[in-house]
């Protein structure tokens, strides 16, 4: 059961699957620390929204890209757990910013492929690696992947590939954690109304719905609910797994 000192970091917040899950976690009593690139108002909006419910949240700025930006923002969340919750710990941290590229293999430059690799897996990975000091023992960590890490989808190689690489850093990550009972997963939407990537037509949107099991594309809200349920204590002896949240997408 979560406990009113919860308190998870989620990146990418202000938008989509991100500012979802913040609210289902602020929802099922968790503190939350939100982070945006660009987008203030937009987080600060969720940050309200969570407030206006009852519950507590703090939005900061980070560029999950910019693995030089880590050290400062480590202590910014620092400032953020003992000013607003009087806490010293993260018990949740979710992997969820990033963002899309259409284009196939031959038109991918250099500097689009490092950009991808950047803040899909670099960045979780030393952004793990320094806010480690501040997770509690026991916490979980939730990694967002993709449906494309299984199914090949012409035209998105380079992302696939980076969310197939934080696939197995999961597992690696599970294993050196256990000691501290710290579970690691990850979470793998498939077909997903939001605007990552240009968001859907509605000609896309009836043939996605149409090579899913349960005919429609999933919601925002569906993911989240499965990431919040990850952080929590119902399935506090999950770990190490990749769990596709897509309805049945081609299976």
């Amino acid at each position: 059961m979560t406990t009113a000192t919860h308190i998870t970091l989620i990146t990418g917040a202000s938008r989509g699957i991100g500012a979802a899950a913040a609210i289902e976690c602020a929802r099922r009593g968790m503190g939350v620390i939100l982070t945006y690139k660009h987008q203030a108002e937009a987080a600060d909006a969720v940050v309200r929204r969570i407030v206006t419910a009852g519950g507590k949240a703090v939005a900061l700025q980070l560029d999950v890209g910019d693995t030089t930006s880590f050290d400062a923002f480590a202590v910014a969340v620092r400032d953020a757990l003992d000013t607003t919750w009087g806490a010293a710990r993260l018990q949740g941290l979710v992997h969820n910013a990033g963002y899309g590229l259409y284009s196939p293999i031959e038109q991918v430059t250099p500097d689009q492929f490092d950009g991808l690799m950047n803040v899909h897996l670099k960045g979780p990975f030393f952004l793990t690696q320094t806010l480690l000091p501040l997770l509690a023992d026991g916490a979980g960590i939730v990694n967002l992947t993709s449906a494309t890490t299984r199914v090949a989808t012409a035209g998105v190689a380079p992302y696939a590939a980076a969310k197939g690489a934080l696939d197995v850093l999961t597992r690696y990550m599970a294993k050196e954690f256990g000691p501290r009972r710290i579970r690691v997963n990850a979470v793998s939407p498939g077909a997903i109304r939001t605007d990552l990537g240009g968001g859907l037509n509605d000609e896309f949107e009836a043939l996605l719905a149409s090579q899913t099991a349960l005919g429609r594309v999933g919601e925002a809200g569906d993911v989240a609910s499965v990431i919040a349920s990850l952080l929590g204590g119902e399935l506090a002896w999950v770990n190490a797994q990749s769990i596709e949240v897509g309805g049945g997408y081609q299976i």
